[in-house]
Order: C-alpha cells, then sequence, then structure tokens
C-alpha cells in the first residue's frame, strides 16, 4: 500500500513561522514520524511539497496510478484552489484532509474548505499528530 503526503504552499515554514498555531516541528520532522509509523503499519509513504498549486496537480497526477490514497494539507490552496480539488477528484484515490491547526477558530475566510466536499474526512487542529492519524486511518480503510 502507498500513501501520498502532499503539503501545500509556505509548510516548508514550518518551525519558521508561527510555533503558536503551527508548532514547533519541521516539516522533515513531521514527513519522518509518519514515515516512521507507516513503517510499523507496512505502508510506504511517498512525501512531496510545494508552493505551486500547479507543480503539486503535477505530483498528483504523475504519482496517483500508483497510490493508494492521499493525505493532503492544501495549506492556502484550501479556501480557493479548484484545480487542486479537480486533480484530486480525477486520482479516485479516497483523500483525507489535514491541517496543523484548527482553521474553524481562525480568521472566517479559513473556515471554507474546497477540498473538504471532495474529501472521506478532515483533520483540523491537532499538529503534526493529524498527519499521523490521517495515515492509520487510510490504512485501516484501504
Amino acid at each position: 500500500m502507498k500513501i501520498l503526503l502532499i503539503h501545500g504552499p509556505n509548510l516548508n515554514m514550518l518551525a519558521k513561522r508561527d510555533t503558536a498555531l503551527y508548532g514547533d516541528k519541521t516539516l522533515t520532522e513531521i514527513d519522518s514520524l509518519v514515515k516512521k509509523r507507516a513503517q510499523e503499519l507496512g505502508v510506504e509513504v511517498l512525501a512531496f511539497q510545494s508552493n505551486s498549486e500547479g507543480t503539486l496537480i503535477d505530483f498528483i497526477q504523475a504519482e496517483c496510478p500508483k497510490a493508494d490514497g492521499i493525505i493532503i494539507n492544501p495549506g492556502a490552496l484550501t479556501h480557493y484552489g479548484y484545480s487542486l480539488r479537480e486533480a484530486l477528484v480525477d486520482s479516485a484515490l479516497p483523500v483525507i484532509e489535514v491541517h496543523l491547526s484548527n482553521i474553524y477558530a481562525r480568521e472566517e475566510w479559513r473556515h471554507k474548505s474546497v477540498i473538504a466536499p471532495i474529501a472521506r474526512g478532515q483533520i483540523s487542529g491537532l499538529g503534526w499528530r493529524g498527519c499521523v492519524a490521517a495515515l492509520e486511518i487510510l490504512a485501516a480503510e484501504i
């Protein structure tokens, strides 16, 4: 089983930007924690980050034929990334949307996700542990 772990814009800046909201772990550390749990579950994880919506779409299109599910933190694309949403739909894979911060406890504009309606579920506000939880859920369901 192979799961794509996709990180959107600005997530490469984790541990450097607002640690009160996003935590003090770097993206590399989060990926390592997810991959460690994946190994215990017998799951392969391919992690990818880009600040460009087109690059994220290219990655999904290239990798989805070889994958069984997607975990995605779309970052700010959560709220307006319709072409990213379409790539996720076209992948025909189960998707779990993850946010490190609780987007519903923040500014009003963050409350709307264009990804949530096409996802199996959304995990918001649990920090890096949300990525691990999403992995465990997908591994159990696939």
